[in-house]
This record gives structure tokens, C-alpha cells and sequence, in this order.
């Protein structure tokens, strides 16, 4: 972690000067993608009643085989059988299934250069009644990034050729080792930052993306590819941490039940803008909410990023609503 750290203050003293040649235009006005999922009704039911907010919203799931990596069909996308007026649906394709991420599948999809093109093609095809796509490939090391690169260009070429744009690649916050942004350029439009998981399910307890943390990832992935490049993904969960085993996700009204059932409040840490509540010799909770989004908002904005993701609805405060109306 103090190579990390050291790592992350050199990039965000870099960063401000950095500015990658690009033809996309550049943004003054804030942008808000949102992320919805399949299996949460709530999710589709934010993206409806907050329609008017969003630039976008990623609701199309494309997901890859875990074994074969080949993409198939498991969920449906209910925002795109009804979508509410004016409002842009992106699609996405992940490794993700079952609740984890699947490489190897990945890895033997671009071992075979004609089965890569064949899934690429039918991703393409799937996202093409969509407005972009966001290409979300995790749980790789350093030593893929061939592969990563491969894959990504594919399946970006494969998109474009059905008119599907713009490509979004998503990363993690900070690991340039396996994900180093300027790989995935030019074949995608768009870095979409992680800027979340800072502690995770199996970390000790602590915030979801403290702005300081939040400052210098955004300036280490800025530096890579500048500012009009960078989407800014944001937390909308937390997570409860037991005194032993993992933690578990849960949304803002969870943590308010939590809490209220612990006879303890929900209290912001001032050293890093989140809100928490301990029930000594059970749990731990930290968890997003309205005030500390305003803050990330302001944290990316500052760097120059004027697209924010927010993951995922059907989790969050409902005040975050007047904070997103004003930031724009």
C-alpha cells in the first residue's frame, strides 16, 4: 500500500499538465451516466424516476460464457422494452457470472482468433440497438495485458463496424499494471474509472473512496489519457463489515435499517467525508451517501472530468438527486 501511495501522489502532481491528443469535443457541463442491473427491480425504477438526469444510462448486460467466453442470454433488459422518453441506453459486456469475474474464459477466447471475432461479432450485434458500450473485463494480472488489449480492440472494431459508439473501457482505480489506460486507446473513446472498492469485501473496514484517495486516482488515470477521456465512476453502496469473515454490500437504506436496529447512528468521518456506524463487537459500515458524492463530484471536476457514472441505482440516498441536479 505506501508503494501505491507514493505511486499516486507523483501521478497527481503530473497529472494537471497532462492532455492527450483526441478529436472528442470537450465538455464544460457535467454528464451523468448511471449503471442499472438486471436482477434489482429498484434499479430500473431509479433510471425511470430520475430519467431527466441522466446523459445515459448502461442497462443492456452482455455476458460472457465462463468458460468459453461466447456471450449469451440471461437477463432482459426492462428499461429498453419501455424506455422512458429522451432517455440514451448503453449496453455492456462483462466477464462477470455468478458474482465473480471469469479471465480464463477471456483468455481462451483470444487464443482463438476466429472464435473472438465470432463473439465479437454477436456483441456487436446485441449492443447495436444501444447507444455505446461499456466494455467491462476484470480479475486480469500484468501479465495480460496483450490479451486485454486484444480483446477490447476486437470487440471495439466489431461495435463500430454496427455504428455502436462511443466505447467506454472500465478500470480499476489504480492498477496501471494490468490496466494501464493508454492500451485501450484509440479503440475506445472513453477510460470509465472505478473510483470505488478503496476497501472491499476482504480488506479491514474502512471507506469506499475517500476523496483524497479519489483525487489522486482520478490524477494518475488523467495523466494517462487526460481529463476529456476519463468518466469518473462513483460509489452509491457500502458495506458492512463483521468482526470476522467478509463484508457484505449494502445500499443506503440498509445501513440506515442497520443502524436503527443497533440503536447507533449513521456519523460522517470527517477525515474522509463518509458516513459510518460501528456496533461494537459486531459490525462495521461504511457507506456512500449525498454528501459524500457532492465532494467526488467536486474532486473529479477540479482535474478537469466532466462525466460522472454513478453505481449503481436502486442504492442510493435519494438526496443524491438534488446533489446531481445542482452539480450540473
Amino acid at each position: 500500500m505506501t508503494s501505491n501511495r507514493r505511486m499516486l501522489a507523483a501521478a497527481a502532481t503530473a497529472a494537471l499538465a497532462a492532455c492527450a491528443a483526441s478529436s472528442l469535443p470537450v465538455q464544460t457541463r457535467l454528464r451523468v451516466w448511471a449503471f442499472t442491473v438486471p436482477w434489482d427491480a429498484k434499479s430500473s425504477a431509479s433510471a425511470r424516476d430520475h430519467a431527466a438526469q441522466f446523459s445515459s444510462v448502461i442497462s443492456g448486460w452482455i455476458q460472457l460464457d465462463s468458460v468459453t467466453g461466447h456471450p449469451f442470454a440471461e437477463f432482459r433488459d426492462t428499461l429498453a422494452r419501455n424506455t422512458p422518453s429522451g432517455l440514451r441506453l448503453t449496453a455492456m459486456v462483462t466477464n462477470a457470472v455468478g458474482g465473480r469475474f471469469h479471465p480464463d474464459a477471456v483468455r481462451h477466447l483470444v487464443a482463438d482468433r476466429a472464435a473472438l471475432a465470432h463473439a465479437a461479432g454477436e456483441i456487436a450485434r446485441r449492443a447495436s440497438s444501444y447507444h455505446g458500450l461499456v466494455v467491462d473485463l476484470e480479475g486480469f494480472v500484468a501479465a495480460d495485458r496483450q490479451i486485454l488489449t486484444t480483446a477490447v480492440r476486437t470487440i471495439a472494431d466489431s461495435a463500430r463496424a454496427h455504428h455502436v459508439t462511443p466505447i467506454a473501457v472500465a478500470v480499476p482505480a489504480v492498477d496501471t499494471a494490468a490496466f494501464p489506460g493508454r492500451i485501450f486507446l484509440p479503440a475506445a473513446d472513453y477510460l470509465l474509472v472505478m473510483l470505488y472498492d478503496q476497501h472491499w469485501t476482504t480488506s479491514a473496514p474502512g471507506p469506499l473512496a475517500a476523496p483524497d484517495w479519489v483525487r489522486a486516482a482520478t490524477a494518475l488515470r488523467v495523466s494517462e489519457v487526460g481529463a476529456h477521456r476519463v468518466v469518473a465512476a462513483l460509489p452509491l453502496y457500502g458495506y458492512r463489515w463483521p468482526t470476522s469473515g467478509h463484508a457484505a454490500a449494502l445500499t443506503f437504506a440498509d445501513a440506515e435499517r442497520d443502524a436503527t436496529a443497533a440503536g447507533v447512528h449513521l456519523q460522517r468521518d470527517s477525515a474522509t467525508s463518509t458516513l459510518r456506524a460501528t456496533s461494537p463487537g459486531v459490525w462495521d459500515l461504511w457507506v456512500s451517501d449525498a454528501g459524500l458524492i457532492a465532494v467526488l463530484i467536486r474532486e473529479v471536476r477540479a482535474q478537469g472530468v466532466t462525466t460522472v457514472a454513478l453505481w449503481r441505482l436502486g442504492q442510493e440516498d435519494p438526496a443524491v438527486w438534488g446533489v446531481v441536479r445542482g452539480a450540473r
